[in-house]
């Protein structure tokens, strides 16, 4: 690490600390030729991922759009904002695993509502309203039939 003062690349760690939740290491460093002590951050680097639109477009992928996305759907329902954030985590995480560096829209839309569908049956709802771009009563009509079908299915395994 380069020293912000003398531009000496030799300096030592004097304390170690987690930060941003756990997602980055905040190093304090001392500078070994002029004694100057500065912080840095550690972070994980991620590749990028590129989301593939019903339009053809292709936009990088955006983690306040799905958090915004899943809140307006668990919005006046009894999920907490930090099993939101959960979901989220979940979801991102699972994304950056993946070798592909592609995914289309429909692809986490399909994600989302796997997760929605444990966790809240309105938000469930709320969120394929829009994302499956419902026109009518039938589309919400049938969407609740396979979700009680699947509901019934679980029921008869477990």
């Amino acid at each position: 690490m380069q020293c912000p003062s003398c531009q000496n690349t030799d300096s030592r760690v004097l304390e170690s600390r987690s930060a941003d939740a756990g997602r980055s290491v905040r190093r304090r460093r001392e500078c070994l030729n002029c004694d100057f002590r500065f912080t840095t951050y550690e972070r994980i680097e991620t590749v990028p991922i590129t989301v593939l639109k019903r339009n053809g477009s292709r936009e990088t992928f955006s983690r306040s759009k799905l958090l915004n996305g899943i809140t307006r759907a668990c919005e006046k329902t009894s999920l907490n904002p930090g099993k939101i954030e959960t979901i989220v985590d979940e979801l991102e995480l699972k994304l950056q695993q993946r070798n592909l560096r592609e995914v289309s829209s429909s692809e986490i839309g399909e994600m989302v509502l796997d997760e929605l569908r444990e966790t809240s049956e309105v938000a469930f709802v709320r969120f394929a309203s829009v994302y499956r771009q419902f026109d009518g009563v039938n589309d919400f009509v049938a969407t609740l039939e396979t979700f009680k079908a699947d509901k019934g299915e679980l029921a008869t395994i477990g």
